[in-house]
């Protein structure tokens, strides 16, 4: 028997790294044919090919995919939160590595729907996934005592401490849109791809703070405060979007020296944007407090459950 289990551990493991193997592979062709080939590529293709941008989504899927294997039926999570989970990371990888990107670098409407996957729609639906579990379950063994070290738990409760998380939340948005900074920022690759990262590093940070399906404990908010945290963050985003939309000042010139690719005056391309940060920013808050209302009353309904089947002292 344990020679036995010895070899299917050897077999699984060199799957594993055939399954590694390739998946760098087809990175190393994508990466070259972006190199020699960039506008001769359809537009589902990268722009501008990221390594970071291409392994965080095929590993992300691959550990989650293999971790839904592994985990025993009654911890798997339910088939919509599985769909959540891959429409949401396939969405962020659609906007960072395909044409999108580019149209997001000569169009500030577009930068704007570009982010608001990143920073709101992709992020909630990672978040919604609840896919931690599964995707741990699948991720090389190594990894699991650096997700586990001290410094990236302090990190993480501080990211996600209710007065710090709506504050980067909205202060991300509002930063990166200061003029001075974003004029700076749309002219260096490096800082376009750090805007980037934050904006959707913070946004699974936040909704995962939001959209946790358990009670308080182990939860770290209780169902008011994160009510409270989504009403923090829906103000600021309608008084930027609002500013944006109906101002007429030109906050971004830099859109046209990158030269627009759209037949539109600077002002509609910022009216535009703003009206993405201000309507569906705040839809998606209406969303997620539906979303804390429901979790809040199936939680309700379970404790009632416990209390009512379990058995009196």
């Amino acid at each position: 028997m344990a020679a036995m289990t010895l070899a299917w551990t050897k077999d699984e493991s060199a799957r594993d790294w055939l399954a590694y193997g390739a998946l760098l592979a087809v990175g190393g062709v994508l990466y070259v044919l972006c190199r020699l080939f960039p506008a001769d590529l359809p537009f589902w293709m990268p722009w501008e090919f990221s390594w970071p941008a291409y392994l965080a989504t095929t590993l992300s899927l691959a550990w989650f995919f293999r971790g839904i294997a592994r985990l025993p039926a009654s911890e798997r999570p339910a088939v919509w939160r599985n769909a959540a989970f891959v429409i949401g990371v396939a969405a962020d990888y659609a906007v960072l590595q395909t044409h999108v990107d580019y149209l997001a670098q000569h169009m500030f409407f577009v930068h704007r729907w570009a982010h608001f996957i990143l920073h709101h729609t992709g992020a909630f639906l990672i978040a919604l996934g609840a896919s931690g579990p599964a995707v741990r379950a699948g991720m090389p063994d190594f990894l699991k005592p650096l997700i586990d070290a001290r410094p990236v738990q302090r990190m993480v409760d501080f990211m996600q401490h209710p007065a710090v998380a709506p504050f980067l939340f909205v202060g991300l948005l509002y930063f990166w849109l200061f003029p001075e900074v974003h004029t700076r920022v749309m002219l260096d690759r490096n800082l376009y791809d750090i805007m980037n990262w934050t904006m959707a590093i913070n946004g699974i940070f936040f909704w995962c703070l939001i959209l946790d399906q358990r009670p308080k404990p182990p939860a770290r908010l209780s169902s008011l405060m994160r009510a409270l945290l989504i009403i923090a963050i829906e103000l600021p985003q309608m008084v930027l979007g609002a500013i944006l939309s109906l101002s007429m000042t030109d906050y971004y010139p830099v859109y046209n020296i990158c030269g627009r690719v759209f037949d539109m005056t600077a002002l509609n391309d910022q009216h535009y944007g703003g009206l993405i940060i201000w309507l569906p920013g705040t839809m998606m808050s209406f969303a997620a407090m539906i979303c804390v209302l429901v979790v809040m009353r199936i939680n309700e309904e379970r404790a009632e459950k416990e209390r009512f089947f379990s058995p009196s002292p």
